[in-house]
């Protein structure tokens, strides 16, 4: 065994480590007040260890990424593998998705009672609602808004609201469209790697892409199709930055900022990883014209019908303490969240990041370096999430934007086919041990 893989599995075992902390800390904690809120430390789940119709189609997708992912990733076209990637992906988290089954596993995720869905019939006039909006932040208001809702800017309400207006309401769609949007986030990600640094790393974390542990949380929250959003205002970013139509793609990068604004406030870290990106690029300032001009659309629109970011983001830190945010210990949280970073990017993210620190310091390619800066900016992303105290728990889905960005840092990685088979074994383990919903 050399030198390297060793420490590749040190780092590993590191973060396996972190995780058996937080489980074993967070029980005697959770155990002795409850205060952490949480029914399976670090993690926001419930112990049921279950299989399901989705277990068959799971084990034969890892399977099948696992032996064969590595050499087509190598050589298919470009192309063909990004419809490739997106096709193993959906593949993927739908039936992660399914082996809690239809009901229990997609229709019923997005309909329970801190859910979007719950509020839909009092959108009904969607300006007034808007208007009326911050009205129902607090806990203590009349016909306050569930936890999610109240959590959020409207964008996402009105993503499901609109949704229900062109036929496709109820759960189900909710959850299909969710899994169909979130899954499009490797791509884009992708893209941005082949962009920023070459295309000999994107097809190294192609793979990796496909198999992220994050996928059971694509398939359970709304926050996969967050993940797509900041993805591809990433990747639009990406493309504005290297000259490639600088002016529609950056409206487009612009016009997804401006609405990763209403989808959370939290995604507005963002500009941490775009600055990454504009440092990477070789245009960095004819696209910014575009991008601002798209960035404002969104914003605009929401105010002229009523709805105050600031006002609204000023209530939500006040309804955070009301709740489960202001009995969390952050003595805890503070560390524990990185282990549920774990559950999402799993042990060869960990073992990537080792190798993306190894390629900053010794800086033998300038297209290493490019990657590790783009993987850092996220990670600084996360730290300044972390620190704010406006993260304490349910991280596994609330970062997972932020996440996805770790991932392509497995490119560095050797033995791609067993560092695949310990993804591929941890997101199984927990989609068959724990009910992740919520």
């Amino acid at each position: 065994m050399n030198r390297d893989l060793l420490r590749d599995l040190y780092a590993a075992a590191a973060a396996a480590a972190l995780v058996v902390t937080a489980v074993v800390v967070g029980t005697a904690i959770q155990n002795r007040d409850g205060s952490l809120r949480v029914r399976w430390p670090p993690l926001l789940a419930t112990w049921e260890p279950h299989v399901g119709p989705g277990t068959p189609a799971a084990l034969a997708v890892a399977v099948a990424v696992v032996a064969y992912g590595p050499s087509l990733a190598a050589r298919l076209r470009w192309r063909t593998l990004l419809w490739t990637v997106w096709a193993a992906g959906l593949a993927w988290t739908w039936s992660l998705a399914l082996v809690d089954g239809w009901y229990r596993g997609i229709a019923e995720q997005l309909t329970t009672k801190n859910e979007y869905l719950r509020v839909i019939d009092r959108f009904d006039d969607i300006p007034a609602a808007l208007r009326d909006f911050t009205r129902h932040i607090l806990i203590d208001t009349p016909d306050n808004w569930p936890a999610h809702v109240a959590g959020h800017p409207p964008g996402a309400t009105v993503t499901f609201v609109l949704l229900d207006r062109i036929g496709l309401g109820g759960g189900g769609w909710a959850g299909a469209f969710v899994i169909t949007a979130g899954t499009t986030a490797a791509v884009a990600a992708l893209i941005t790697v082949r962009l920023l640094a070459d295309e000999r790393l994107a097809r190294r974390a192609a793979p990796f892409l496909v198999l992220v542990p994050g996928a059971v949380w694509v398939g359970t929250s709304a926050d996969g199709y967050f993940a797509a959003v900041t993805a591809w205002a990433i990747a639009f970013l990406a493309l504005a930055v290297t000259g490639r139509r600088p002016a529609w793609t950056g409206l487009a990068s612009g016009l997804l900022f401006g609405l990763t604004m209403y989808l959370s406030y939290g995604l507005t870290l963002f500009a941490v990883i775009a600055a990454a990106v504009l440092l990477l690029g070789s245009e960095r300032l004819r696209p910014l014209p575009f991008v601002l001009a798209g960035f404002l659309v969104v914003p605009v629109v929401f105010t002229s019908l009523g709805f105050d970011w600031w006002e609204a983001y000023r209530l939500l830190v006040t309804r955070y303490y009301q709740g489960a945010g202001g009995v969390r210990p952050y003595g805890y949280w503070v560390w524990a969240n990185f282990a549920c970073t774990v559950f999402i990017v799993g042990l060869a993210t960990a073992a990537g990041l080792r190798r993306t620190g190894t390629a900053l310091i010794r800086r033998e390619s300038g297209t290493d370096v490019r990657l590790g800066i783009l993987v850092c900016a996220a990670l600084a992303a996360l730290l300044v999430a972390d620190l704010s105290g406006m993260s304490k728990a349910e991280t596994e889905r609330i970062w997972l934007p932020f996440a996805l960005w770790l991932v392509p840092a497995c490119a560095f990685l050797t033995g791609a086919r067993g560092w695949l088979a310990a993804q591929a074994g941890l997101a199984l383990l927990v989609n068959h041990l724990l009910l992740t919903g919520w």
